[in-house]
């Protein structure tokens, strides 16, 4: 039989945290112990799971002190037990046979070192509608990435990136590795799932999605220079400075090259390339243009970042 270890980082949402740990009273299966990982200047959470009635949880606490989900994951990382390790975010509510339909996926083949599924993204209470999609958590040859784990429908498959949200590894896949620290950002640290996904890839392990692996998500307020609501230069570099990072490490020389060309090109919505940036202009003006230049500075400082680590 496996056991399992859920974590959940937190920083100063304690009314999330708890509708969290609800959720986790009401598993069908439960957990065999849940790692709540808390800043040590977060008095607000603290204060919640001092007077929290955690029973029946088998619930501990994970003290960091440095800034960032990267920090804390790999704290809990350390500290985990289980043979399955569970991720998922404060301001989300794992529906009530998440771990079930997880430990399911372990027991049912060992060469899967990774399962996860669809977050339900909710904006003031009301779900959001941005369609669906068969096309989950993929690296396009190029270099290209596809998320939208937030939509995914059809039956579980194999995917290349699993989302921090909803993700899950078998211990001993991972006993090796630790999140990527080199990720820029002081709070959520965009893309920082992708590397350790794709290092799993790597190896020769299966990651799996199934929509049906699902978690309500309820975005909630960041303290960090990603306000979610408004543009930020310096979230937008760190977060294409993350996924530049990555996806040179991960690719072959001859797709890394297409991927550079692509990248500074055409580039995605939330990545501006040349092409992207001169279908933006009409209806964002300058601003698309402060999109623009903070993505050319993620990727150039993504690459500077991978020529010092391979040349070290």
């Amino acid at each position: 039989m496996l056991t399992i270890t859920a974590i959940i980082p937190t920083y100063r949402r304690p009314q999330d945290l708890m509708r969290c740990l609800e959720a986790f009273k009401q598993q069908t299966r439960p957990a065999n112990e849940v790692l709540v990982v808390v800043r040590d200047i977060d008095k607000d959470s603290w204060k919640l799971l001092e007077n929290y009635n955690s029973d029946p949880l088998s619930l501990r606490t994970v003290t960091v002190t440095r800034s960032g989900v990267v920090a804390a994951l790999n704290a809990a990382l350390d500290a985990a037990q289980g043979d399955i390790i569970t991720v998922t975010d404060d301001d989300a509510a794992p529906h009530t046979d998440w771990l079930e339909r997880i430990e399911s996926y372990y027991l049912l083949d060992s060469r899967i070192g990774g399962v996860g599924g669809r977050d339900w993204v909710y904006f003031n209470n009301e779900l959001l509608n941005d369609g669906s999609s068969e096309l989950v958590g993929q690296v396009q040859w190029f270099g290209r990435v596809i998320g939208k784990h937030h939509i995914g429908v059809g039956a579980g498959r194999e995917v290349d990136v699993l989302k921090g949200v909803n993700m899950s590894f078998r211990r001993s896949a991972i006993a090796k590795l630790r999140f990527d620290e080199r990720m820029r950002g002081t709070g959520a640290q965009v893309h920082f799932e992708m590397s350790l996904c794709l290092t799993l890839k790597r190896a020769g392990w299966k990651l799996i999605y199934d929509p049906m692996i699902a978690v309500d998500h309820y975005p909630a307020q960041r303290f960090d220079e990603d306000k979610r609501d408004r543009l930020n230069a310096i979230a937008i570099l760190n977060s294409v400075h993350n996924e530049t990072l990555v996806l040179l490490e991960h690719l072959p020389p001859i797709r890394r090259s297409v991927f550079i060309i692509w990248a500074i090109l055409v580039g995605t919505q939330e990545a501006l390339g040349f092409i992207q940036w001169f279908r933006c202009l009409p209806k964002e003006g300058l601003l698309a243009g402060r999109r623009w230049l903070a993505s050319l500075q993620g990727r150039w400082q993504g690459w500077q970042t991978f020529k010092i680590q391979n040349s070290s």
